[in-house]
């Protein structure tokens, strides 16, 4: 097919890099997320070059939970290492979690990685949001990454209660990572949000998105995968 006549000029040198597999479903909506805003801004078919590395779930899940920091950093790096010698300008981690070691992974890597956690506090502190609750995976809610650099732009972040975070995380993993959504889970994911008074809920967790929307709620969802995705798109533009 041919490329729209007064197409803007292809940029070659410029590449995105995802490392995903965390799981298959977030992974997927990253690359269509990243195009479609592509064109939606331009409107033609200049799209950007992007390399995905999937990594194996099951290692990144055993590594996560193993508490054993180095192994985890050094399997992730394998997939950096990867999209560097495909010639990426700059990597995304297509996942939440990951972010917990996310300084000791840009200290390593050759080139720029975006930060979920970074674009989704930016996004809050524009809006001027001073207390927020957390979701994702038991091991994102119960590390600190999200509560440092929230706390240290002037916002709270708190969790769901032990038993709340038990029941996000089964869902998770029973069900979203596979692509599979249940209406009584959706309920509950509402009925734990609704029970907290804060300004704004984060959808720590790339999955969550596939089954809350902003339309079923009145507080402001932060959807990690749509901020991150902007700030890929934004920063992909601004290089020369």
């Amino acid at each position: 097919m041919n490329g729209k006549s007064g197409s803007r000029k292809l940029e070659k040198s410029k590449r995105i890099g995802i490392l995903g597999g965390m799981s298959y479903e977030s992974t997927i909506k990253y690359y269509d997320l990243i195009l479609q805003k592509y064109y939606e801004k331009f409107n033609d078919y200049n799209y950007p070059e992007i390399v995905i590395f999937s990594l194996n779930f099951q290692k990144v899940i055993d590594y996560e939970l193993g508490d054993n920091k180095a192994k985890y950093i050094e399997y992730l790096i394998i997939g950096i290492r990867a999209l560097e010698n495909a010639g990426v300008s700059f990597i995304l981690m297509a996942a939440n979690s990951p972010h917990a070691v996310f300084e000791d992974l840009e200290d390593i890597s050759k080139v720029p990685l975006i930060s979920i956690v970074k674009s989704t506090a930016q996004y809050a502190k524009e809006k001027k949001m001073k207390k927020l609750l957390l979701t994702g995976i038991k091991f994102t809610m119960q590390s600190t990454f999200y509560q440092n650099h929230f706390k240290k732009l002037g916002m709270d972040v708190i969790t769901p209660s032990i038993g709340e975070q038990n029941e996000i995380d089964k869902i998770i993993f029973d069900e979203l990572v596979i692509g599979y959504f249940k209406q009584e889970s959706k309920e509950r994911l509402l009925q734990i949000i609704n029970s907290y008074n804060v300004d704004g809920v984060i959808l720590g967790c790339t999955e969550l998105p596939l089954i809350l929307n902003q339309r079923d709620v009145d507080v402001i969802l932060l959807d990690t995968v749509e901020l991150h995705t902007e700030a890929a798109l934004k920063y992909y533009l601004s290089l020369k």
